[in-house]
């Protein structure tokens, strides 16, 4: 069993866009929990005028000899505010059955008409964002299942927001 583990090790693309990790494969879990859990008001980077990061996985499911449009690809996105914490976007294509599914972090949603703008000037809404804690939680078993969509926080499937959730920016 170990030898299939090791295989899919390999098989599995993964990138990075998080500060100063950019590029194939995913930092270490101690390397990214201080941009979350540290002292109130040095949490996050926002270096360089960003404050939005990713994390990739694409050939998920054994599909990463597949074209790209058949593969299973996610992408976990990220945008940290220092006074309402981090904006979390899970996006997953499935190739097999050509679907997209898109889930954003779940925080008050009584919050949602109220917007924040993140340094790239995209409008976002307040009530999609969670404390740093929780979102450390979610980023950690994200990176922990392989991409799996993280259960340790609440997620709101994008169909089961209002349609002014995402203005145009």
């Amino acid at each position: 069993m170990e030898w299939l583990l090791a295989i899919w090790e390999v098989i599995l693309e993964r990138s990075v866009y998080f500060d100063v990790f950019d590029g194939s494969g995913w930092p270490e879990l101690s390397e990214l929990e201080p941009f979350f859990l540290t002292q109130k008001g040095h949490e996050w980077s926002y270096k360089g005028g960003n404050d939005s990061w990713g994390l990739d996985a694409q050939g998920l499911y054994g599909t990463q000899n597949l074209p790209r449009q058949d593969r299973v690809n996610v992408h976990l996105y990220m945008i940290g505010s220092p006074v309402h914490g981090v904006f979390l976007q899970y996006s997953k294509w499935d190739g097999r059955i050509k679907k997209k599914d898109t889930y954003y972090s779940k925080g008050d949603l009584g919050r949602l008409r109220e917007f924040v703008r993140s340094l790239h000037g995209t409008p976002l809404a307040v009530g999609l964002f969670i404390p740093f804690v929780d979102a450390w939680k979610a980023v950690k078993e994200f990176i922990e299942t392989d991409a799996e969509l993280p259960k340790s926080i609440q997620w709101v499937a994008s169909e089961d927001l209002p349609p002014e959730t995402f203005p145009d920016p």
